[in-house]
């Protein structure tokens, strides 16, 4: 029978050690979950091992595909550029090794489930949630793409039953934070939370926090981490890849089915 693809988690990095080990974590989670497949983790910038060492190590081993998904909320410059550019770099000396890279976890309904997940962690109820307005606080980016799907995820959360829902953003994009949270109060919102769309701590996160205490909000969620609805997400982007993968491969079609070919 032949195995399953492995499965490369790539992050994209930071100088905070608090960012890797969160990727770890969720590492653990999505392995628990596919058992019998292997799942390796590799970063952009700033941790090792960085994509190409991973990439090396698995052609070396004898692997031939490999899936790549993106640990990224929205589909920016980074999944658009930075990404395939780095996968096609590694492989250019790898010619018997294909990597197919999915698609970025969001949008996606279970990305809102995990940050109702930690707004209720950090203290809300649920008879709570019709007097609260929430600011949904993204890392921010100069794709108008990414700005826009932060937008649309508002909105649609919005009618769930919170007060408001705004976007706000740590960066490159309006409005930040601590005013996003003024503006709710301002518009009668009796308490106001912070949830961060955001997978992993570091120096963008804390801006989140930041902008949280200095406009006053009353509650702070956790970043995403490895809550149980994003490893089901990465589980699921992995299968709709690898589903794709045997497509074009009997004996892999024939392991993803459970049966030999």
């Amino acid at each position: 029978m032949t195995a399953r693809p492995p499965l490369l988690l790539v992050a994209h990095g930071s100088r905070d050690p608090r960012h890797a080990a969160t990727v770890l974590a969720l590492r653990e989670e999505v392995a628990a979950a596919l058992p019998g497949v292997r799942v390796e983790t590799a970063f952009l910038d700033f941790c090792v091992p960085g994509v190409p060492q991973v990439l090396e190590r698995l052609a070396a081993e004898g692997v031939r595909e490999v899936v790549a998904v993106p640990l990224l909320l929205t589909r920016a410059f980074h999944a658009k550029a930075d990404i395939p550019a780095v996968l096609r770099a590694a492989t250019a000396c790898l010619p018997d090794l294909r990597v197919r890279q999915a698609r970025v976890l969001g949008p996606s309904p279970l990305l809102t489930a995990a940050l109702e997940r930690r707004l209720h962690e950090a203290g809300l109820a649920p008879g709570d949630r019709s007097p609260t307005g929430v600011v949904l606080a993204a890392a921010g980016s100069s794709d108008p793409e990414a700005s826009a799907v932060i937008a649309a995820i508002a909105r649609e959360w919005r009618r769930t039953g919170w007060c408001a829902v705004r976007p706000a953003f740590a960066s490159a994009s309006l409005p930040r934070v601590a005013d996003a949270v003024r503006a709710l109060r301002a518009e009668g919102a009796r308490r106001v939370a912070v949830a961060p769309y955001v997978l992993a701590p570091g120096r963008l996160p804390d801006r989140i926090a930041r902008g949280a205490a200095e406009g006053g909000a009353d509650v702070l969620a956790d970043v995403l981490g490895a809550a149980p609805e994003v490893a089901e997400l990465v589980v699921r982007r992995y299968e709709q890849e690898a589903a794709g993968a045997a497509a074009s491969s009997p004996g892999l079609r024939a392991a993803l089915l459970g049966r030999p070919a």
